[in-house]
């Protein structure tokens, strides 16, 4: 409804909040302002990141830097072929005299670093998402909700194959968006090389809190109110239907499309993104924006794209240069 807006002094005030975050974060982070965004739009949308990136890149130290500013919590899980689900979330231990007590894992906090999601087995995979989707978790008898907000961004290595488990497409889409951290350019790395985080400590570069886990969880609550039309969610519902449509050019390519919650992703992930650019209304530029990151990770390709070096990237840019823009 018009009354349930945001309103213009509301939007200047949280754009000038994120604009902040994304200046603060960039002192350390050179060359990686869309992952930077990216990681902001899902953090205000209430959703989670899957990154992929080679090593070195600086997955692990955005997440740590953006959870300082924010002045949140944050802590990383190593995954490795022998860690289990109680590493992460915790378990029931007793002690002579004292009975029986919950010693919590990792997951309690802010913002979690999965490192290398993909080397652990799927039930230890399985233990964290879980928790990301109901948001709490079970050790032994008891049911423990989350700290809020509650923010993952699992990273994954691209070029090893040997010893690692892919997540199943199902898990995946779990994730709002899944993100590709690329190298920065010449001039970057330069900079990247100068501030090189072993010499200089994260303190030295007198980063400031920008924000509090409560003024995140009002920003979250401000995003669903930004304004979206009628024609802009049938232009969402479009660009979904097409990534199933066999009949069309790359339909030989596509074995699955993307689920209703690639729809779902897409709605809210545009109105965050008009946030991020300090309007209370969403427009198809916003739509755009998010949808490859939004359904990379949720269309499913067959052996004939592979064969012909085709990847969802590919298939996403081709639907949104079809579908009519409104």
């Amino acid at each position: 409804m018009e009354k349930d807006r945001i309103s213009s002094s509301e939007v200047k005030k949280v754009y000038d909040k994120l604009n902040e975050i994304k200046k603060e974060t960039s002192k350390i982070i050179s060359g990686q302002e869309k992952v930077i965004e990216a990681l902001i739009r899902a953090v205000i949308c209430n959703g989670h990141v899957f990154v992929e990136g080679v090593p070195g890149t600086g997955k692990t130290l955005l997440v740590k830097i953006l959870g300082l500013v924010s002045g949140c919590d944050a802590k990383r899980v190593q995954f490795t072929v022998d860690l289990l689900p109680t590493d992460i979330v915790g378990l029931t231990i007793y002690k002579q005299g004292d009975g029986f007590e919950v010693v919590k894992g990792p997951i309690f906090t802010n913002f979690l670093i999965a490192d290398e999601i993909n080397r652990s087995p799927p039930k230890t995979q399985s233990a964290l998402l879980e928790a990301m989707q109901e948001k709490q978790v079970t050790i032994g008898r008891q049911t423990f909700v989350l700290p809020k907000p509650f923010f993952v961004m699992a990273t994954a290595n691209p070029i090893e194959q040997a010893g690692v488990y892919g997540l199943p497409e199902a898990q995946l889409d779990r994730f709002l968006f899944k993100v590709k951290m690329s190298y920065p350019s010449k001039k970057e790395e330069k900079i990247i090389m100068q501030h090189n985080t072993d010499l200089m400590k994260i303190d030295d570069f007198n980063l400031k809190k920008i924000v509090s886990p409560n003024e995140i969880i009002a920003i979250q609550k401000l995003v669903k109110k930004v304004y979206i039309n009628e024609e802009i969610e049938n232009y969402i519902l479009d660009i979904v239907e097409a990534t199933r449509d066999k009949k069309r050019k790359h339909g030989k390519y596509v074995e699955w499309g993307a689920s209703p919650r690639a729809s779902i992703a897409l709605f809210i992930a545009s109105k965050a993104e008009a946030l991020l650019n300090g309007r209370n209304f969403v427009t198809p530029q916003d739509v755009k924006t998010v949808a490859l990151d939004v359904l990379r990770h949720r269309i499913i390709l067959n052996y004939e794209a592979e064969a012909e070096n085709i990847n969802a990237d590919d298939i996403i840019k081709e639907i949104l240069e079809e579908t009519p823009v409104p």
